[in-house]
């Protein structure tokens, strides 16, 4: 007679396909571990007793306030994995077991909810960082992209294979791809292309009862409308997209100017605020402020004589010459613009291609939305706020353009009409242990809640993908996320498209696995 193999002899049931072990004296972190392990190999499974997982946790984490939070309350294990097979079975394990996922592409996570929780829950992070390819169709001019890939390595791989075509996104080449796009993707090509997430054309996603939905047929028009902006952790886990490729010339146009208070910048940036948007779709400057200074950063799809035209006609003050400006490919343009000259001395691939970051100090970021230019007076008074011992900068984006003519609601994200511009305010800081890492310095909340009566109302909007818990947490009942709760964030994240998201929340999720403080709830799921 054989002896039965000893993993025979547990309990088992079928469980939507999978073959999930019922251990009655384990608990459920010991059977989601011992399921992960029947269906995907040990190597991708790291617990927090191997001694590559606290280097793995913190690997991605851009924001040192939450390296401490993240490693006190660890996750029960990061899955890396290499298929789809992989998370299916995450998602199907963590169901069947009680045990929630966090999910992450890149960890460029201003709270860090891809990474950590601020509840007392068993929770596992599926990070995507090996699904990272990248396939282009230069005929088709489209490309499939992995979330777990950089936009780093989507600018690379798009330029090398496809020369003349390009992507709207971000500026940080780490950025993770599935995050950026999933809130959004604001960039400087978004004036005459939209965001990441208008030129999205289908998708891949592991939905809640761990299903591969392969494309937008297979997922309706609901979920796929609801992944492209209406922020990740919510529907699902989409593990590749299709994009548009947009054409880009030969040549583009960079410019990077800086005015003192001395030099007029109170000037440039109250004269900026309405001429920014109004510009002809191929050029957008954005700001940063920071030090009493305004930094001028352009982007023009085209050649440097046709933009000190421009601008000599429509933005006088910033004074613009040839001498400011820098012709260079669309490649050198993304690296260049986050990078410097820095590109004089490294390879390309060097600087796109790594995904790793010094850790950097702490930060807090917050972000508002103008439609209506302030005054003089205000900016004056923005210049000069206090900073104290820590570092602050704001950093304004143009809208306008191909941003005005999509309807708010073609996507979940609804800052479109009559936007001039949305703003990023970032605080950085080193702490010494004295203010702990929930203690923010007083500059961003001071400056805030200044700009209160400039900015947008009723509600004062803010971007998904510049995550700020204090607009509001989620609260669970039963169970399950309430409504209420979401609606005091989410409102202001999505407009009026919040309600839709909820209701296909209910419709895909009506259980509520996918969730963490700002994560969509299930609107028809209320309880008193």
């Amino acid at each position: 007679m054989a002896v039965p193999n000893p993993i025979a002899l547990l309990l088992t049931v079928c469980f939507l396909g999978f073959y999930v072990p019922a251990m009655s004296l384990a608990s459920s972190s010991d059977k989601f571990l011992l399921c992960l392990s029947i269906h995907v190999p040990s190597q991708l499974v790291l617990t927090p007793t191997s001694p590559s997982f606290k280097p793995l946790l913190v690997s991605s984490i851009r924001n040192a306030k939450f390296v401490a939070p993240a490693t006190a309350r660890p996750p029960l294990c990061i899955l890396t994995p290499t298929k789809a097979s992989h998370v299916q079975a995450a998602v199907r394990c963590g169901r069947y077991h009680g045990v929630r996922l966090r999910v992450r592409s890149g960890g460029h996570d201003n709270e860090g909810l891809s990474y950590r929780s601020q509840r007392p829950e068993v929770f596992a992070v599926v990070d995507l960082a090996k699904l990272d390819a990248v396939r282009v169709d230069p005929r088709g001019a489209t490309t499939w992209v992995d979330s777990g890939a950089t936009i780093g390595e989507l600018y690379y791989a798009v330029a090398k294979a496809a020369p003349g075509l390009g992507f709207p996104a971000g500026v940080c080449p780490t950025i993770g791809v599935g995050g950026h796009f999933s809130g959004g993707g604001v960039g400087l090509m978004m004036r005459k292309y939209g965001l990441s997430a208008d030129n999205i054309l289908d998708a891949t996603i592991v939905d809640a009862d761990g299903h591969l939905l392969q494309g937008k047929e297979a997922m309706g028009d609901d979920l796929f409308w609801a992944i492209r902006g209406g922020g990740g952790g919510s529907f699902g886990i989409v593990l590749s997209w299709k994009v548009q490729l947009v054409p880009v010339p030969p040549k583009v146009t960079y410019f990077s100017i800086t005015r003192t208070m001395k030099q007029g910048a109170v000037n440039a940036v109250t004269k900026w605020q309405k001429v920014a948007p109004a510009l002809p779709d191929d050029l957008s400057v954005r700001v940063v402020v920071q030090k009493r200074q305004a930094n001028f950063q352009s982007l023009y799809l085209g050649n440097s004589s046709a933009v000190v035209r421009t601008l000599h006609r429509q933005f006088p003050e910033l004074g613009v010459t040839r001498a400011d400006c820098r012709e260079m490919s669309w490649l050198q343009y993304v690296a260049y613009i986050y990078f410097g000259d820095a590109i004089n001395s490294s390879p390309l691939e060097a600087l796109l291609l790594n995904r790793t970051m010094p850790l950097g100090p702490f930060v807090k970021n917050k972000s508002d939305y103008v439609k209506k230019a302030l005054t003089k007076a205000a900016w004056q008074k923005i210049f000069t706020w206090p900073s104290g011992a820590a570092d602050g900068e704001l950093i304004l984006e143009p809208h306008g353009g191909r941003m005005s003519t999509i309807a708010d609601t073609d996507t979940p994200y609804p800052h479109r009409s009559g936007v001039l511009y949305n703003i990023q305010y970032v605080q950085l800081w080193n702490d010494n242990g004295a203010r702990g890492n929930n203690s923010t310095p007083n500059w961003i909340n001071g400056l805030y809640d200044f700009m209160a009566p400039f900015v947008t109302k009723n509600p004062r909007a803010a971007y998904a993908n510049y995550k700020d818990l204090d607009l509001g947490v989620n609260k669970v009942v039963g169970g399950v996320t309430t409504y209420e709760s979401g609606k005091v964030w989410g409102e202001r994240y999505f407009g009026g498209n919040f309600r839709r998201l909820a209701m296909i929340k209910r419709k895909v999720d009506g259980h509520d696995y996918f969730r963490n403080e700002q994560s969509v709830p299930p609107l028809l799921l209320i309880r008193k």
